[in-house]
């Protein structure tokens, strides 16, 4: 994770953010939306996220074209210093300086687009977290997405959000990352234990696959331990490696950029 020194102006903008970040059944209101998010995917609970999902889970993938359908103006937010750092619903650290979302009814991990309605800017975030519980907004962005639509400043900004299929979001990823001297890899879980880390590796490693590498990030006491392959070249060369993966019962995967030393 990126280490930046975090000014003043943060701290004060970031009370217009969440006030906390809790689990989507701790909602007072539940979207009709949500039954088809809660079809499609089954967040796993506790301190990691190991890429098993139940096979009934991987059948309602076809539902995916109905989500894909899924459009929603509204209200956004942005979190940040305050929450830097802390878990997010599906285990990972949050980092305010990358390009995700919470939000109370799109499946995790999933990419939306989320575009500003007053300048047009557009931004494709991965959706890692539940919220936000504040007022009447749709979204909580991370700092550097807000940064990047442009309402960082004012707290909150009309947008619209548009879900994007895995393969749809994966060039606009890579484009992306480009820029950022970054590139996209596949993530295949990601754990709070080193050992249940090495344990997936191996797994993997047994079947003959693609080495995977584990990359650790630590932001106070807190650790965790991101299994990754790659990088992807080609959306192609992700369905074949999702397809074998998935032969051994790993498929709930995400695709993340990071920046690797040669």
């Amino acid at each position: 994770m990126n280490k930046i020194i975090v000014s003043i102006s943060f701290f004060i903008l970031s009370s217009c953010a969440t006030e906390q970040i809790e689990n989507i059944e701790t909602s007072k209101s539940e979207p009709a939306f949500k039954t088809v998010v809660d079809s499609w995917f089954h967040p796993s609970s506790g301190d990691e996220q190991n890429g098993a999902v139940s096979k009934e889970a991987s059948e309602q993938e076809n539902l995916l074209p109905s989500i894909a359908q899924y459009l929603k103006k509204g209200i956004a937010s942005w979190y940040g210093p305050r929450f830097h750092g802390k878990k997010t619903a599906n285990g990972e650290i949050f980092d305010m300086y990358a390009m995700s979302a919470a939000s109370k009814t799109l499946p995790i991990p999933s990419y939306a687009r989320v575009t500003n309605l007053e300048n047009k800017r557009s931004v494709i975030v991965r959706i890692n977290d539940r919220g936000p519980y504040h007022g009447n907004r749709v979204l909580d962005l991370s700092y550097t997405a807000a940064k990047k639509l442009g309402i960082h400043k004012a707290g909150t900004g009309m947008v619209e959000i548009k879900p994007l299929a895995p393969e749809q979001a994966l060039p606009q990823l890579q484009a992306s990352a480009a820029k950022q001297k970054k590139q996209v890899y596949l993530q295949v879980g990601a754990f709070g234990s080193q050992r249940k880390a090495l344990k997936l590796q191996n797994k993997i490693i047994a079947h003959h696959l693609p080495q995977p590498e584990i990359l650790s990030s630590t932001y106070k006491k807190a650790t965790l331990y991101k299994v990754q392959m790659g990088p992807i070249k080609s959306a192609d060369g992700a369905d074949k490696l999702n397809e074998q993966l998935a032969e051994i019962g790993v498929t709930h995967t995400q695709f993340v950029t990071e920046t690797r030393q040669n």
